[in-house]
């Protein structure tokens, strides 16, 4: 199906607006979906996606490792997130969809691409559903011993099940609100940090660049100890992908995905790049208490902020349910959008009242065995499975980068009044965002901990193309 008009698609709709006569495939409409969600969800989810537990707890091993050079290292791999996401809002822009970057794929290369980015990312979502809930668990556990992890998670499932099943608002005004404690919580960080680092937060004294120079330099372990901070601050960004998903429920998506892709950068530059700075000006990147119970609490501490502890656990709690409902979200449009264009079970894309219910519980249950898992086979099954997804928004940015490369041609040629969002340097930016994930492909090929992540991601990708080669070619077959 195929539109002669050239006027902006439906929100929510997977149709492209194509010209009569264009090389461009139709994409089959996934319209069912309501537009429930306000501008104010939308810039919310945008900017909550910022920050996740990555950030909290992940970066105290890149400092470790990296020592001060952090700093740069999160500047690299935010610059190549911003021009991801930048390509990702032009062609969101251009034709809003659920199913995002998978829509786009399939536009682009074909429908196997649009297969295998679309369930790749349904698997790193609803393994990661999993995985935020153990965390999560385990801060409430230790709150309060001797209660079983597992009921903790299934706690918090059936929450954001029942949140996810209802009417897309209420994903929203959770979201809201999640990233609205996320972001006060940063901002607070930031804004003490620097009152510290000037030396006029009453108990602390200003630490000039002693610890930048200190303990080995800015540099400490070398390029070895900075390409493994490198790695860790890449895969610290996962999440953005997210808010061009909810831009297909929205009331404007255009608009909205517009406004999240250009505040970007300075969300980036400020709540990543701006929080390793105060880290590591304040706190000696050797610091045992950086590694062992996170750089944030770290930090806190050596400002002389009182239960430091309780307020980072509150903190990374908000974080990882957080995540858990995004997620699950984002997992069940993914999924339904896959549906609606014939890459996927039907029964998995019914829609209920506007939401794709099926999906929805797929994705938990799914999610949910993960968890399981963790217990029943904690040796050999579970980390295949958290390899296996390691570097899967790796190979999500690459099909981003490929499809924006092929479709901002065709866009320019057959509809310009689209381009409401243009990604920088193009095909020059472009060029070099994808010479930079194979930098990282071959920096991951090199590092011991990162190499069985890459050959097991490698693995599923490989497996979900042919299969969906086997599919396309069927397809054609029969359309013949």
């Amino acid at each position: 199906m195929s539109r002669t008009s050239a006027s902006p698609p439906t929100a929510g709709s997977e149709v492209s607006a194509v010209p009569a006569g264009s090389d461009v495939p139709a994409v089959k409409a996934d319209s069912a979906l309501t537009h429930g969600l306000k501008q104010r969800h939308l810039s919310m989810i945008a900017l909550g996606g910022v920050i996740g537990a990555g950030l909290f707890v992940g970066s105290g091993a890149g400092i470790a490792s990296a020592g001060p050079s952090i700093v740069i290292a999160y500047a690299i791999s935010g610059l190549l997130v911003m021009f991801v996401m930048r390509m990702l809002g032009e062609m969101s822009a251009a034709n809003p969809a659920s199913g995002s970057f998978s829509v786009h794929a399939e536009r682009a290369i074909g429908p196997w691409a649009g297969f295998t980015a679309g369930w790749a990312f349904w698997v790193l979502l609803s393994v990661a559903v999993g995985l935020e809930g153990i965390g999560a668990a385990k801060i409430v556990t230790g709150w309060l011993p001797g209660t079983p992890e597992w009921a903790w998670v299934a706690l918090f499932m059936a929450v954001f099940l029942g949140t996810n099943l209802a009417a897309v608002k209420n994903f929203g005004e959770f979201e809201f609100w999640f990233a609205s404690l996320k972001v006060a919580a940063i901002t607070l960080f930031l804004v003490l940090g620097v009152l510290a680092i000037l030396g006029v937060l009453p108990g602390t004294d200003a630490p000039g660049g002693a610890n930048l120079r200190g303990d080995g330099g800015f540099l400490p372990n070398g390029s070895n100890g900075f390409i493994i901070g490198l790695l860790a601050s890449v895969f610290a960004y996962g999440g953005l992908e997210t808010v061009t998903i909810a831009a297909a429920e929205s009331e404007n998506p255009v608009r909205g995905v517009a406004k999240a892709v250009r505040t970007a950068m300075w969300r980036i530059a400020l709540f990543y790049v701006g929080s390793m700075a105060v880290i590591v000006t304040l706190v000696p990147w050797d610091d045992p208490k950086v590694a062992a119970v996170g750089p944030f609490y770290a930090t806190l501490d050596h400002m002389g902020i009182s239960g430091a502890a309780e307020i980072m656990n509150v903190v990374i709690l908000i974080a990882l349910l957080s995540a858990m409902n995004a997620n699950i979200y984002g997992a069940s449009r993914m999924a339904c959008s896959l549906v609606a264009r014939g890459q996927g079970p039907k029964r998995l894309g019914r829609v209920s009242s506007g939401v794709p219910r099926t999906a929805v519980l797929v994705s938990s249950v799914f999610g949910f065995l993960c968890v399981l898992l963790s217990y029943w086979r904690p040796d050999d099954v579970f980390p295949w499975l958290l390899n296996m997804i390691g570097a899967v928004i790796l190979v999500v940015w690459i099909f981003i980068a490929v499809s924006q490369l092929l479709l901002r041609r065709r866009l320019e040629r057959e509809a310009p009044e689209k381009l409401v969002v243009r990604m920088w340097l193009f095909p020059v930016g472009t060029l070099l965002a994808l010479a930079a994930m194979a930098g990282i492909f071959l920096l991951m090929l090199r590092e011991p901990d990162t190499r069985d992540q890459l050959l097991a991601t490698g693995a599923l990708t490989v497996v979900l193309a042919l299969i969906g080669v086997v599919r396309q070619r069927r397809a054609a077959a029969v359309k013949n």
